[in-house]
């Protein structure tokens, strides 16, 4: 089945996610009961602004652009982490995220037990879980520390248990923000090639932040060019690359 002929794993229709900037901390926490006290609001800032593409089951997507782009936001949208203001986000599919690896980690259970509570998060049950144990406990390679409470783990050790729990699955979309520094050379090498195993399979689309125009090249066939939220360029990688490189 042709690109064009797949059917369509993420659309983004007209979407614009504003967050609001407030002086401090407490004028943020008051804005929750005084939605109509603005007198502490310092800015509005449009993190996507009307943003709208498409992109097909299979697809290998990179989206480039510099910092304050809307690359994350726009990620985060797709795995549900925040919601759009204006707009329509559709994902047709299961996602896992190399995102925020270390985050939803509780630190007084083990790294084993923490498995089972990211299960149940995604609504896996118990059953489906004690088969995905195995493959994160083996890819994460935490040797003892799996069965010793989170908050022992250095940050390095965190990362790849949520990594591994991550990639042992079997998502229909992947989502990869520049999570595959994790660990050390040896680590990050296991890392890039079970995301390259992940994309063998037809499809699985992959959708793939990185400032590095080299692995964007290397993973996907496509990219799009964020700028402040808007979408400026949509096309092959290669034509995205020297887009992005010639103008930013």
């Amino acid at each position: 089945m042709s690109s064009s002929e797949a059917p369509i794993a993420i659309k983004f229709d007209h979407v614009t996610k504003t967050y609001k900037l407030y002086e401090n901390d407490k004028q943020r926490f008051l804005s929750v009961f005084r939605s109509n006290d603005k007198r502490k609001l310092v800015a509005t800032v449009n993190a996507c602004d009307d943003l709208s593409f498409e992109v097909k089951r299979g697809e290998a997507v990179a989206f480039l652009g510099t910092n304050g782009a809307g690359k994350s936001t726009t990620l985060k949208m797709i795995t549900g982490v925040t919601y759009p203001t204006k707009g329509e986000v559709t994902v047709n599919g299961t996602v896992s995220a190399l995102l925020e690896l270390t985050a939803g980690f509780d630190m007084k259970l083990t790294g084993r037990e923490n498995i089972y509570l990211r299960g149940h998060a995604l609504g896996l049950e118990r059953e489906e879980i004690a088969e995905l144990e195995p493959k994160v406990v083996e890819f994460a390679d935490l040797g003892v520390y799996i069965d010793q409470p989170v908050r022992t783990y250095s940050s390095g050790m965190k990362s790849r248990l949520g990594f591994a729990f991550a990639v042992s699955s079997d998502p229909e979309i992947l989502v990869v923000d520049e999570a595959l520094s994790v660990g050390d050379k040896q680590f990050q090498k296991k890392c890039f090639a079970r995301v390259r195993e992940i994309m063998e399979k037809e499809d699985v689309t992959v959708l793939f932040v990185t400032h590095t125009s080299s692995a964007a090249e290397e993973f996907c066939t496509r990219g799009i060019v964020l700028d402040h939220g808007s979408k400026k360029f949509d096309g092959s990688i290669e034509d995205a690359i020297a887009y992005y490189e010639g103008n930013y």
